[in-house]
């Protein structure tokens, strides 16, 4: 079925999502509306948001197709198309704190209007009887150029930059991120990462995010927190919980070593299990905080942080952080936040218009049709396969009648 005409293309439809008075209110907090009159920061951020769904590799590629529909950009609330060296120079030049900043403030003005968003699209692997905010903490590591950028030397031959991510389990948002060289170990980041998770919600890391001293905050906080547990953590054991079945061991302990003690006096709950991973059964120890939930219940949680790798999949396989437009540091993280701020508006798209399908389809789908003047919802609901109620089916197959041939069964039922 075609979908629905309409005057505007679906690249205006798409970027329309971000709301009129946020790029320029933002723009002139970080002075990126200096010396913009030819290329203002409303046509940049259209720029890398096309470079996002059009997959483009090179500052040549988002110049020449921009500039070959102007007339269309035009539409898009005055944007402009660049030249090569003024998208180059914007990048380089203008502070990434405004993609950053616009970036968490489209998203919170979605929640504002919308605040189911997200609700219903929640991650599988969910741990449902819990009712609180399960907040996941990982990171994922951006492979560079190493001889072009510096700034982001990350081994001998490699350069790479680092997205540290706080997502929200139940609706798969972003609720804090970090993008910086990979450098810096990941524990380095913790504390930032938890600055503001309330009294009462759940954080699940793995063990390179663990510091003894933030856990000793978290903790005081009344933050429950699960992790792994290192491999040399010396400890002793307090008291042994009766266990069954996968669980193997279920003990609280206490650190032995003189830092690691005086960092963190409380006692921990460890806790030994065997799970599958990749099909594969395997033994895995875990850490926590808490005290009074089941041992399945704390195993649950940590399988659970597996669903920031699925995030992360989807980011780095669909959207375009493999080919950047510049070296700096500026210009990647310029490119990460417009990557992220993509991503939000494709899950709001897909959360107005009702998507059934999976995110990496949704995006072939939308990046098919950029500059067609089709309705967005309806392309999703007619084109796409999600409209409601059963499909029509026929009980049996049509025949084709052609005279002098007789209707014979071949036995191939």
């Amino acid at each position: 079925m075609t979908p629905t005409r309409s005057k505007f293309t679906i690249l205006k439809q798409v970027v329309d999502k971000i709301p009129p008075y946020l790029v320029n209110k933002i723009a002139r907090k970080y002075g990126c509306d200096k010396k913009s009159r030819t290329f203002s920061p409303w046509s940049h951020v259209v720029a890398l948001v096309y470079t996002q769904l059009a997959h483009s590799f090179g500052l040549n590629d988002v110049s020449d197709s921009l500039r070959n529909n102007s007339g269309i950009l035009a539409t898009l609330r005055s944007a402009t198309a660049p030249s090569r060296n003024g998208l180059s120079h914007a990048n380089r030049e203008r502070n990434a704190e405004m993609a950053r900043e616009l970036f968490w403030s489209t998203l919170f003005e979605m929640q504002r209007q919308f605040p189911s968003f997200g609700m219903g699209r929640n991650y599988c692997g969910f741990p449902r009887r819990f009712k609180r905010i399960i907040n996941v903490v990982d990171s994922t590591t951006i492979k560079l150029v190493a001889n072009c950028m510096d700034w982001a030397k990350h081994r001998r031959r490699k350069a790479a930059a680092k997205c540290h991510m706080r997502l929200d389990l139940q609706t798969f948002l972003p609720r804090f991120a970090l993008v910086k060289s990979a450098g810096t170990h990941d524990s380095t980041e913790a504390r930032e990462l938890c600055a503001d998770i309330r009294a009462g919600e759940i954080v699940v890391f793995d063990k390179a995010y663990i510091k003894y001293v933030h856990l000793k905050e978290l903790t005081s906080r009344g933050v429950f927190w699960v992790s792994r547990a290192k491999d040399n953590m010396a400890f002793s054991i307090v008291k042994r919980n009766k266990h069954s079945g996968a669980i193997l061991k279920d003990v609280l302990v206490r650190l032995k070593g003189n830092k690691s003690r005086k960092a963190y006096p409380l006692l921990l709950r460890m806790i030994t299990a065997r799970i599958e991973v990749d099909g594969k059964l395997v033994i895995m120890t875990f850490l926590s905080n808490n005290m009074e939930w089941s041992a399945s219940s704390i195993v649950e949680l940590y399988e659970g942080r597996w669903g920031v790798e699925v995030f992360f999949k989807q980011i780095k396989q669909t959207l375009q952080l493999s080919d950047f437009l510049g070296h700096s540091e500026n210009a990647v993280r310029w490119q990460i936040w417009t990557a992220l701020l993509t991503y939000v508006i494709l899950r709001f798209i897909s959360y107005i218009g009702k998507w059934k399908g999976t995110f990496t389809r949704l995006f072939t789908v939308i990046r098919g049709v950029l500059w067609r003047r089709f309705d967005l919802l309806s392309l999703l609901i007619d084109c796409c396969g999600t409209a409601d109620g059963p499909q029509r089916m026929k009980l049996s197959v049509e025949q084709l009648y052609l005279p002098g041939f007789e209707s014979k069964c071949y036995g191939t039922a």
